[in-house]
């Protein structure tokens, strides 16, 4: 810097004198040129006043008079100013740019808040949408799952209306045959009998009343036909005098019938329950029962109704044969009602059916059914 400055005062003292001594005309472009080279090598007013005090001291006259000495002054005065046109015009620029550049950083700084703004309500955007695309993809699996489940629901009722069908068509053909092979058998016996009967009454009162006490088992055996239809298709004893009376006659009969005994236990107040569901109780009972008797091969039965809270228990267990429960409970593979006709019963009145069976233990089959219908959807 020092060097650049030396050689700009030599330079600047050459032109000066020139100027003083009245040199070429185009002295202006040439006091500018001085001025554009100072500001290139980085210098300053100051340092170009400095130059300029130096120059003038050297080259002032020490014997000139007073008007000489003011007419060089103003002369290397003009001189400087022209030379500071240059650096002037750099400073107006550059203060110039400074405010544009002041200007246009206020409008980045504005812009930048603008979309720093803009960039976070962006990101809570994205946030909502992200989490709007999980809510609705939740949803989709939801949706699926709830479809494929009424569907799979709609697959079984429609096979439980079929077994259903099959299953009263089948009880239909049972009852048939059996008034056929039992009740009109017995009746036809029973004429048979009134016929001889009419032959005889004139015969020996011996033989006549051996006629008529035939015919009377017959009879008997008819009434008794038709109460065990009658108690199948629904015991009166369930309507009139409750549930307990009504367990304890089918378990008589159905030891009567299979020789297999059970051991009953119950509490009073179950007989609360309502009607509709002290039915089930007593459907669920009988239709574990036939399956035990046709498929178990138990030797031993027990079965209790318990009281819970706000609920009734019933729990039915054998110690015969095991079977797989989900194959059974599966109604796309299973053509008999049986367990699955007892669940439907228990589930229908807001109950709660589970079969348990394991090699060696048995089956054991557990109604739960409440007090009062549960409100929840």
């Amino acid at each position: 810097m020092k060097k650049k400055k030396l050689r700009l005062s030599r330079k600047y003292k050459a032109e000066l004198r020139n100027r003083l001594r009245g040199g070429p005309r185009p002295w202006i472009g040439r006091a500018q040129k001085l001025g554009a080279r100072a500001a290139a090598d980085g210098l300053e007013t100051l340092d170009l006043a400095a130059i300029h005090g130096d120059a003038l001291l050297t080259l002032m006259p020490l014997d000139c008079t007073v008007a000489e000495r003011n007419r060089t002054v103003r002369v290397a005065g003009i001189f400087f100013l022209e030379v500071l046109t240059p650096i002037e015009n750099t400073h107006r620029a550059t203060v110039e740019n400074l405010a544009k550049l002041k200007d246009s950083n206020a409008s980045l700084h504005e812009r930048t808040v603008e979309l720093t703004s803009a960039n976070q309500r962006l990101k809570i955007e994205v946030v909502q949408r992200k989490s709007a695309e999980r809510s609705l993809q939740v949803s989709e699996r939801k949706h699926r799952g709830l479809l494929s489940e009424a569907r799979s629901m709609q697959l079984r009722l429609r096979h439980l209306s079929h077994q259903v069908l099959s299953a009263q068509e089948a009880e239909r053909k049972e009852i048939s045959r059996e008034l056929h092979d039992e009740i009109v058998q017995t009746l036809t016996g029973i004429n048979v009998q009134l016929a001889s009967l009419k032959i005889e009454s004139g015969v020996s009162t011996t033989s006549f009343a051996k006629h008529i006490g035939y015919t009377q088992r017959l009879v008997e055996k008819s009434v008794d036909i038709v109460h065990r239809f009658a108690r199948d298709l629904r015991p009166t004893l369930l309507d009139d005098l409750g549930l307990i009376p009504a367990l304890h006659a089918y378990l008589k009969g159905f030891t009567t019938r299979t020789g297999l005994r059970v051991d009953f236990s119950t509490f009073a107040e179950v007989e609360k329950l309502s009607n509709d569901k002290r039915t089930v109780l007593y459907r669920v009972a009988q239709a574990a029962l036939i399956n035990i008797a046709q498929h178990a091969k138990a030797s031993q039965v027990r079965m209790s109704i318990k009281s819970l809270p706000q609920a009734v228990l019933m729990v039915i267990k054998d110690d015969g044969k095991s079977f797989d429960v989900a194959h059974v409970l599966d109604s796309r593979r299973n053509k008999r009602l049986g367990l699955i006709g007892m669940r439907e019963r228990v589930e229908m009145v807001g109950g709660k059916f589970k079969v348990e069976s394991a090699p060696g233990h048995g089956t054991t089959i557990s109604s739960l059914i409440p007090f009062k219908r549960s409100t929840k959807t």
